[in-house]
């Protein structure tokens, strides 16, 4: 096996590995220290089934079925199926899917340590999802600014705090009334330490964070945008297109990221599987 770096502040290659194939601790080690030392792998010309995507997530940590359970793969609801074919009329899929800068899962308790990608049948087109490195983004920070922030606790909720309209492509999938009824408000720092490298990260400065704990609300939103616009900088940032075959697995303690606005008139169909951290 072989990793090989995609751009100087995040991704890298993996090759020499079929995922169709059982890993050997060694080979998974290889892959667990290439996504923390790069923020997203990517593993290409894999050919799996929903059960082997789930049995490679598996060894990660534990699958964490999606809030939408409209579309949960027929086979394993650990499989979120993304895709903007309809059939019979009806979406097969989540069609526009966090269209905003987020972190995955951060607005559960406990939150996501990885999202793995299977690209089923996407299009031969540049837009691909779009990472930051916020280990980066904390490090440059103003000293005074990582005093501010050291010890304060962010309000989390399902949804994009940027955009409410729920008939927006950019605001966050609309929930039934019955898978609403699962998402309540949590809190998780707005520094954390990363789980496996020790760095120092900010946490979802985007998407789901509302709000920060004894702060106003106009005072907390103006440092989150802040936070939010610093972190997301060019330099901070790398986009990953995706040919047929990808499997790309990206760390949600380190990263932002952003899916496209994909063109509807293009099939584009892939499996999602997010992971918590191991009990």
């Amino acid at each position: 096996m072989r990793s090989n770096p995609i751009s100087n502040i995040l991704g890298a290659t993996i090759e020499g590995v079929s995922l169709s194939d059982q890993l050997s601790q060694i080979h998974f080690d290889f892959l667990s220290d290439a996504l923390h030392k790069h923020g997203f792998i990517v593993l290409k010309e894999q050919d799996l089934t929903p059960k082997q995507l789930v049995s490679f997530a598996n060894l990660w940590g534990q699958p964490s079925p999606h809030v939408i359970d409209t579309f949960h793969h027929p086979e394993d609801s650990n499989v979120l199926i993304l895709s903007n074919v309809y059939k019979d009329g009806k979406p097969t899929g989540v069609i526009d899917g966090g269209t905003y800068f987020h972190t995955d899962y951060s607005y559960l308790e406990k939150p996501a340590r990885c999202t793995i990608l299977h690209a089923i049948d996407v299009p031969k087109t540049t837009n691909g999802t779009r990472f930051a490195n916020q280990a980066a983004a904390y490090d440059d920070l103003p000293e005074l600014m990582k005093k501010k922030i050291a010890n304060l606790v962010v309000r989390h909720h399902y949804g994009n705090r940027d955009n409410l309209e729920k008939s927006s492509r950019t605001a966050a999938p609309v929930l039934t009334p019955d898978q609403a009824k699962k998402i309540t408000w949590v809190e998780h720092p707005l520094v954390k330490k990363h789980p496996f490298s020790g760095q120092a990260t900010l946490y979802a400065v985007s998407g789901s964070s509302f709000g920060i704990k004894n702060m106003p609300d106009d005072e907390a939103l103006d440092l989150l945008d802040e936070l939010k616009v610093h972190s997301t900088q060019d330099k901070y940032c790398h986009t990953n297109d995706y040919e047929n075959g990808d499997v790309i697995v990206w760390d949600n303690a380190l990263l932002l990221h952003s899916a496209p606005l994909i063109d509807l008139t293009l099939p584009r169909t892939l499996w999602r599987v997010t992971v918590l951290y191991p009990h």
